[in-house]
C-alpha cells in the first residue's frame, strides 16, 4: 500500500512539473541527451512502463534532475547561451589581456584591465602628476618612519606571564639564529613572513568579538591589520633585496602554519600573553636589525640602492640606500614593540582594549 501510495504522488509531482522541466521532445535509439532522457523517462512513469519504469525514472531523477532541468533551459535559450558564452569569452580575453600587460608593468596595468561590471580603477598619480606604479598601496597609505623613537627600550619582566613571554621569545631564537647565521637579508625576508600574522590574528579576533558583542573596538581592529600590513610590506621591500631558495620557502609554510595556529590559541586563552609576545619578538627584530645596520657598515653586506618600492612606500629620497631602508624598518617595529606591549599592560590593569583608544595614525 505505501509503495503504490509513493508510486501514485510521485506521478503527480512529476505531472505537474514535467511541463516546465521537462522537453516534450522525441528520442531517437541513440540520442543521449539529458534533456529528452528525463521527457522520455517522466513520460513513460506517467504511463506505465512494464520493464520497472518507476526504479529507473526515479534513479534518473534523483541522479541527474538538476542537470536535466538546466539541459531544458539550454535546449530552450540556445541563442541567449550562445550570446553569453560570447560575451564571457570576451570579459575572460580583456581581463587575461589586463593581468599580462600588469606583470610587465611594474604592477600596475588599470588601463589594461577591462571590467564586464562597470569598475573602472581610478587614476592615481604622484605628486609631481607621475603615474603611480604600484597597486599594493597607494599614496596617502606612506608615511615618513619616525627615526627619533627611543630603540634601547625594553619591558622588564615581573609576572610569570611576562618571564614565560620572554622565555618562549629566546627560545624561539636560537634555531633563527643557527639557520641564517649573519646572512641578515635572507633572514629579514624570513622573519617578516612570521612578523605578519599577529597583528591579522588580533584584529580579525577582536573583529569577530566586535561583532558579536556589538560593540566598538576603540579602533584597535584598524591599529592591528595596520601593522599586519606594515609587517607584509617589509616582506615585499627585503623581496627585492634578497630571494628565497626552495627550502626557505618551504620553511616558510612550515612556520607560518604552526606559528598562526599557536598565536591564535594563545590569544583566545591570554590575549595579555599575546601581546607581551609579540613586543618581546619586536625587540629582538630591532636587536637583528641593529646587526644588520653594522654590516652594512663594515662592508660585510652590499649597500645596494634602495627598491623603488621601498623609496614610494616611506617617502625617501631618491638616493637612498639599503642602509636607510634597514633603519626606517627598525624604527617601524620598535613603534609595533611600544604598540603590543602598551596593549598587554592594558590587559594588565584589567580592562578591555577598546578602554584606551587605539595608537592610530603612526603608518
Amino acid at each position: 500500500m505505501m509503495s503504490r501510495g509513493a508510486t501514485r504522488v510521485a506521478r503527480s509531482v512529476i505531472g505537474h512539473m514535467g511541463p516546465r522541466y521537462f522537453s516534450g521532445a522525441a528520442m531517437g535509439p541513440h540520442d543521449t541527451s539529458l534533456g529528452k532522457l528525463f521527457a522520455c523517462g517522466a513520460t513513460g512513469f506517467l504511463h506505465g512502463n512494464p520493464a520497472k519504469p518507476s526504479e529507473n525514472v526515479m534513479v534518473a531523477w534523483f541522479g541527474y534532475g538538476g542537470i536535466g532541468s538546466r539541459q531544458a533551459s539550454t535546449l530552450a535559450l540556445g541563442d541567449k547561451k550562445v550570446e553569453d558564452e560570447e560575451e564571457v569569452k570576451a570579459v575572460k580575453s580583456g581581463a587575461a589581456g589586463g593581468a599580462t600587460a600588469a606583470a610587465g608593468d611594474g604592477g600596475n596595468g588599470n588601463k589594461e584591465v577591462v571590467s564586464y561590471w562597470g569598475v573602472e580603477p581610478p587614476k592615481v598619480t604622484k605628486e609631481d602628476g607621475s603615474e603611480w606604479s604600484w597597486n599594493c598601496f597607494r599614496p596617502w597609505e606612506t608615511y615618513k618612519a619616525d627615526l627619533t623613537i627611543d630603540l634601547e627600550k625594553k619591558h622588564v619582566p615581573v609576572t610569570f606571564l611576562d618571564k614565560f613571554a620572554l622565555w618562549t621569545v629566546k627560545t624561539l631564537r636560537w634555531p633563527t639564529d643557527l639557520f641564517f647565521q649573519r646572512r641578515y637579508g635572507c633572514r629579514a625576508m624570513m622573519l617578516e613572513t612570521v612578523a605578519a600574522v599577529p597583528g591579522m590574528v588580533g584584529g580579525m579576533l577582536l573583529h569577530c568579538k566586535s561583532l558579536r558583542r556589538f560593540e566598538h573596538s576603540g579602533g584597535w581592529i584598524k591599529a592591528l591589520l595596520e601593522e599586519a600590513e606594515n609587517e607584509r610590506m617589509h616582506l615585499m621591500t627585503f623581496m627585492e633585496v634578497s630571494k628565497p631558495r626552495w627550502y626557505e620557502r618551504a620553511l616558510v609554510f612550515t612556520v607560518q602554519g604552526v606559528f598562526f595556529n599557536a598565536y591564535f590559541l594563545t590569544y583566545i586563552l591570554s590575549p595579555k600573553l599575546a601581546h607581551r609576545i609579540v613586543g618581546y619578538l619586536e625587540e629582538e627584530a630591532i636587536h637583528s636589525y641593529t646587526e644588520f645596520l653594522k654590516e652594512l657598515d663594515k662592508g660585510t653586506i652590499e649597500n645596494v640602492p634602495a627598491p623603488a618600492i621601498a623609496i614610494d612606500y616611506w617617502r625617501m629620497p631618491p638616493d637612498s640606500t639599503l642602509r636607510d631602508v634597514v633603519m626606517v624598518v627598525r624604527a617601524d617595529e620598535a613603534h609595533h614593540r611600544d604598540v603590543n606591549h602598551f596593549a598587554s599592560d592594558i590587559h594588565y590593569q584589567g580592562h578591555e582594549l577598546k578602554k584606551a583608544p587605539a595608537p592610530l595614525g603612526y603608518h
